[in-house]
């Protein structure tokens, strides 16, 4: 580490300062002593300053005899026309090729382990698909509100902030189908057709909510509203519930539930109900008890599992649910690198496998632009629920329209 740090060096200037950016050329060069040069520049900047910044890097502080590469932070734009505006500004200094959007949700472990899970293992991919999986859900909760930055989050809302990346991100890697190989544009063109398969989201399968102030044990937790970045009477949802439908052939007809919310990472794949079970009878009339799950707990404390029925030691017939359990922190002990670990050292290599491409962003962003507008053009009212709750009542019903019970009601996460 103080090596590493022996290395560091602090310089400042204008984002927009092209006399500033060559100053910073010539630092550079002193640091890198004549030697090839690979310069990697990371925007996490506000999105408004990105183009400056890129015009005046690519122009005054590119590399000359290596590579010169930038990883932009989201939000990449608020819809479909700001993003692809964005696009096209950053590439008129920068070709495809050296822009990374990066998502940290694709640095997690239990993503990467995704597709590891269903293309070596051959007890999955024959299930992988409608004829055997009832419905997929892909739960984020997080148990703080916005904490102070309830500025830049009113801006955006859940649905920006969470469901049009991570969660649709992680969606296309579900989905997709078996890649020509493991190479960054065979992976990510596969994410595009699954993408570009989806139906329109309907405003009748998505339902909003924003948290409210709340007392429990004593304590008193505020409502969004109540933070003082947030303006009053604000209609920016801190939850979103939605169901969406991939058409393709492997896929139709099994509703993709996605549900993110603040104050309130899961993914569970629900199987079907087996045929003419001969142990009906001893799970009552509710069969939803006796559904194989199979789950992929991101975080915290990553693992993954897979419910299945066992009978109960003892003389009588008695059936119970178990998990068969890879709990990672019990497995491996080592430390799990952090997200922004792996993704930057994939851009310094050049691997781009966990990079957003522009069209797959386009296919993102066309997915969700109709509803955001429809949503803010009427005004729509979110649900309100309790600060550390479950979420609105309207979630609950939008899953049994679907014939799906929300798999995270129970304790075990």
């Amino acid at each position: 580490m103080d090596q590493f740090l022996k290395r560091c060096f602090y310089h400042s200037g204008q984002y927009n300062s092209e006399e500033h950016f060559s100053e910073l050329d010539i630092k550079l060069k002193e640091k890198e002593g004549g030697k090839l040069s690979n310069r990697l520049f990371y925007l996490s900047i506000p999105p408004n300053i990105f183009v400056d910044v890129v015009r005046c890097a690519s122009q005054k502080a590119s590399s000359r005899d290596g590579w010169t590469r930038v990883i932009v932070e989201k939000p990449f734009g608020r819809d479909s026309e700001s993003s692809s505006e964005l696009t096209k500004c950053l590439k008129q200094y920068l070709t495809e090729d050296q822009i990374f959007r990066i998502d940290h949700y694709l640095g997690k472990e239990l993503v990467e382990n995704l597709s590891v899970l269903r293309f070596s293992n051959l007890v999955f991919e024959p299930l992988w698909s409608r004829n055997y999986i009832r419905n997929v859900q892909i739960i984020f909760s997080e148990d703080f509100g916005t904490e102070g930055r309830g500025g830049y989050f009113d801006h955006y809302g859940i649905i920006r902030d969470i469901m049009q990346n991570h969660l649709l991100q992680i969606l296309a890697l579900f989905a997709m189908e078996t890649p020509v190989s493991l190479a960054a544009e065979d992976i990510r063109n596969e994410k595009v057709k699954v993408l570009r398969s989806m139906r329109p989201l309907q405003l009748e399968n998505v339902v909003v909510g924003q948290y409210k102030g709340h007392n429990k044990g004593g304590k008193s937790y505020p409502a969004y509203t109540d933070d003082a970045t947030v303006p009053k009477g604000s209609l920016t949802p801190t939850f979103a519930a939605a169901a969406l439908f991939i058409d393709n052939a492997r896929w139709d007809g099994v509703p993709f539930l996605m549900k993110a919310g603040k104050a309130l990472h899961t993914k569970r794949v629900q199987f079907r109900h087996v045929p003419g079970n001969l142990y009906k009878r001893n799970f009552g009339t509710d069969l939803d008890k006796a559904t194989n799950e199979l789950v992929l707990r991101v975080q915290p404390d990553e693992a993954i599992y897979l419910k299945i029925n066992n009978k109960v030691p003892g003389l009588g017939m008695r059936l119970d649910r178990s998990d068969l359990n890879l709990l990672f922190r019990a497995r491996y002990p080592s430390e799990i690198p952090d997200a922004y670990e792996r993704l930057l050292l994939d851009a310094i290599e050049g691997e781009r496998r966990l990079f957003i491409r522009s069209d797959e962003l386009d296919a993102a962003w066309s997915l969700f632009t109709p509803l955001l507008k429809e949503l803010e053009n009427k005004k729509i009212a979110p649900e309100l629920y309790p600060y550390g709750s479950r979420g609105p009542v309207g979630a609950h019903y939008l899953a049994a329209r679907h014939n799906v019970r929300w798999g995270d009601l129970g304790n075990e996460d």
